[in-house]
């Protein structure tokens, strides 16, 4: 499975972007998806996780609330709609594919390569 994420950018505090994540090369709807990012300086962490219906999702305490994730088999796109935006959300992001919804790395078989996010003050 190739996984490509798009619709990073810079963003003032406050603001909002939309993340896509396109795959392609295997069965799309038989994959939990998940987010990550990686800050500088900083591990890679969990942000969000949609199982293979879109009908159970996952969120780090540090964007519930703020981050939707969603996804549209039909098109084999999972999104990462991100409100209230805030300098700390700055990371590269990136999507992965599981077998299983969960939070940890190493469930994760494939990794995109990353869309950065840049939140201003």
């Amino acid at each position: 499975v190739q996984l490509m994420e798009s619709g990073g950018g810079l963003v003032q505090a406050g603001g909002s972007l939309r993340l896509s994540c396109a795959a392609s090369g295997g069965t799309f709807s038989s994959y939990v998806m998940g987010w990550f990012r990686q800050a500088p300086g900083k591990e890679r962490e969990f942000v969000a996780a949609v199982n293979w219906r879109g009908r159970s999702t996952d969120y780090a305490d540090s964007v519930k609330g703020r981050f939707t994730i969603s996804r549209d088999n039909a098109k084999n796109t999972v999104y990462l709609q991100m409100f209230f935006l805030k300098p700390e959300d700055t990371a590269v992001y990136y999507c992965a594919a599981a077998q299983e919804l969960g939070r940890v790395e190493i469930m994760y078989d494939y990794w995109g390569q990353g869309t950065q996010v840049t939140v201003s003050s």
